[in-house]
């Protein structure tokens, strides 16, 4: 053991049990890795987690996603499926103590042929130097490390670490996820006060948290209100808006698609109605937000690169400003993308070559595009025969990149608008320098 970490203490033993005061959210934590929802691509049978589980070794592991999607839940269920030890920290509350303190008892239990798997609950918190502190204990398998961040890995954590654990992505909860995590609730606490048509707000206000989800449901329950809330009162209960869905007439999906369409009809009187009408009921800004970024690319794209740009500026502006300085971020990127010529090139071609790709995908690229960093892979013919296109005249060489047996597919036809007449000017220019060298 290293000097920094030398004290002899007990392991630590297993979380306990929540108790029956304990929050609705943790009184609601799954028992078992089946019971985990909204993340099914992990802990299934075929997933990252699944698989190690099922192989009874866990290797250590980042676990990336937005909050009250999971992370702790699975950390803990984790080590339970695979007899280990649990220890955990917290970044926002702990020091080089308590670090010292988990990894002298990891050694300990070592010792005593105990594996410990240890929680680093906000990871992204801690800075570099005591980032590197972990390794010498994971290298050596003192403890298999579990860490959860909400802060992107590639840039929150250094290098060393992320080479020493595969990083794993859990996905913000669905409406269906939510729905089946408030049914929990209900299955335990009962119904909740609410009409169907309010507790589908309720769902969609909390914007794939699921903490925040179970947090709202059990201010609702402790108010023991006597009849059934509306999407309008129950705005007004918690303070907080929530939005109305009238499937009918106003609701959440209707809105959106007419947004989207006047966006695409260029009428930025409409859209911005439409926008205005979902963020004064309550939707969710950064809902509305991904929806803009989303439309940048589908029906705009390189008619003016800048679109998306504009959304993803407006998101960081209202991230920063928050509410309601920050709409008016959201607003300009609605008018930007209502006033941006229009283009689905982009859109189609991804349609066309995702087809193309999974029809082909067995294809070898051809061996003169093909890199040689090994005296065999050069005798068999790899990057014999490849010019570089920076040598030539034009800066361009006009060779045949398509798969042998594979004919050139055009996926990408831009329209004579905006920026993308341009860009066929220069793909005709190709094509006819291209023409040239084969003919």
């Amino acid at each position: 053991m290293s000097d920094l970490f030398a004290e002899d203490l007990p392991p630590s033993s297993a979380p306990d049990a929540p108790r029956e005061d304990a929050p609705l959210a943790d009184r609601l934590r799954p028992s078992s890795l089946a019971e985990v929802i909204g993340q099914e691509h992990l802990t299934g049978p075929e997933g990252a987690i699944g698989r190690m589980v099922a192989a009874g070794r866990l290797s250590s592991m980042i676990l990336w996603g937005p909050p009250g999607t999971g992370k702790t839940s699975i950390a803990r269920l984790l080590a339970d499926a695979v007899g280990m030890r649990f220890a955990a920290v917290s970044a926002v509350f702990s020091g080089v103590a308590d670090l010292k303190k988990a990894f002298a008892e990891a050694e300990v239990a070592a010792k005593a042929g105990q594996r410990t798997l240890l929680f680093v609950d906000e990871i992204h918190r801690f800075n570099r130097a005591q980032q590197d502190g972990f390794l010498p204990f994971v290298e050596r398998g003192t403890v298999t490390l579990v860490g959860a961040t909400t802060e992107n890995p590639s840039f929150a954590l250094n290098a060393a670490l992320l080479s020493r654990a595969q990083v794993l992505i859990l996905h913000r909860l669905d409406a269906a996820a939510l729905s089946v995590l408030l049914g929990r609730a209900e299955e335990l606490e009962g119904p909740l006060p609410l009409t169907p048509e309010a507790r589908e707000a309720l769902v969609a206000s909390a914007d794939g948290d699921g903490r925040f989800l179970l947090n709202q449901a059990e201010t609702l329950y402790a108010a023991k209100i006597p009849e059934p809330l509306n999407p309008a009162g129950l705005g007004k209960f918690l303070q907080r808006r929530v939005a109305v869905y009238d499937k009918d007439r106003d609701g959440h999906y209707n809105l959106i698609s007419a947004l989207h369409k006047s966006l695409r009809g260029s009428d930025p009187q409409a859209a911005l109605y439409y926008m205005a009408r979902m963020l004064t009921a309550g939707e969710e800004p950064l809902y509305v937000l991904r929806r803009l970024v989303r439309f940048a690319s589908e029906d705009i794209g390189l008619a003016d690169p800048q679109a998306l740009t504009q959304c993803l500026a407006a998101k960081q502006a209202y991230e920063f400003l928050g509410s309601p300085e920050g709409e008016v971020a959201i607003v300009q990127a609605c008018l930007y993308l209502a006033t941006a010529p229009k283009s689905n090139a982009a859109y189609k071609a991804q349609k066309a070559a995702w087809k193309s790709a999974k029809e082909t995908g067995s294809l070898a690229p051809p061996a003169n595009i093909l890199n040689a960093p090994t005296k065999l892979m050069k005798d068999i013919g790899y990057g014999t025969g490849y010019t570089y296109d920076h040598d030539t005249a034009e800066g361009f060489s006009g060779d045949d990149y398509w798969p042998e047996g594979m004919e050139p597919q055009t996926y990408y036809e831009p329209v004579e608008r905006g920026f993308e007449r341009q860009v066929i000017e220069r793909i005709a220019y190709w094509n006819k320098l291209r023409a040239q060298r084969r003919g």
